[in-house]
């Protein structure tokens, strides 16, 4: 058990906080549509029931969208742009890195992941499986958020005596993009910020940053 937690620590960790700030914005979100709710004189509804409403999965979807989004462009940008002096970056100077190198055909370790081993199209996905990745969860969380979001729309219109619109007419509207750019500009600049400040700022034992002692131009 000491190995596994040790083995999987930072995984762990992080789906702890995700898991507690994700039943957070629940109870808080729930807390605010039975107070909406209230306004407009419809009854309250219990959590769970709120689980399911366009309220609790627009804003989920929205938030996992504009992440999946930065993760995505992060590992295309990175294999193909430098930023020197950076510990989030390719050195610029070195002609081919570890991650350039492709596996050679015959010479290829038996713990190696399956995909490499198999060879063919296989490892051609495999390649870019990454990225690949990120990008369905992006587009999955992008039509969750519209889906929702357009819902959400068409029961507040409702409510205000206006009437619903088309699927089509939401998605093009102000409103959706003004709620996807925000998101998305912020997840941009924290990307920016640690490759600009791991140029600059050090910490201790991580590897997200440079060694302490090394050189503000050089690029790990």
């Amino acid at each position: 058990m000491h190995k596994i937690l040790r083995d999987n620590g930072l995984s762990l960790v992080l789906f702890a906080l995700f898991v507690a700030c994700w039943a957070g914005q629940a109870i808080a979100g729930w807390l605010v549509f039975n107070d909406e709710q209230l306004k407009h004189g419809h009854a309250a509804i219990g959590f769970f029931a709120y689980l399911a409403t366009s309220h609790f999965l627009e804003a989920t979807a929205e938030n996992w969208e504009s992440e999946f989004l930065q993760m995505a462009a992060y590992v295309v940008f990175a294999a193909y742009f430098f930023q020197r002096g950076s510990a989030e970056s390719k050195d610029p100077d070195k002609l081919q890195d570890d991650v350039d190198v492709e596996p050679e055909r015959g010479r290829v370790a038996p713990d190696a992941p399956w995909p490499v081993r198999r060879g063919g199209w296989i490892l051609a996905l495999y390649r870019y499986s990454l990225s690949i990745a990120f990008a369905l969860l992006f587009l999955f969380s992008f039509v969750i958020h519209a889906l929702s979001g357009w819902r959400l729309d068409n029961l507040e219109r409702i409510q205000h005596g206006d009437e619903a619109q088309a699927l089509s007419a939401f998605v093009t509207s102000s409103q959706f993009w003004f709620e996807a750019m925000q998101n998305w500009q912020s997840e941009f600049l924290s990307v920016l910020s640690i490759v600009v400040l791991s140029i600059f700022l050090r910490f201790k034992g991580s590897p997200e940053s440079k060694p302490v002692a090394m050189a503000n131009s050089e690029t790990p």
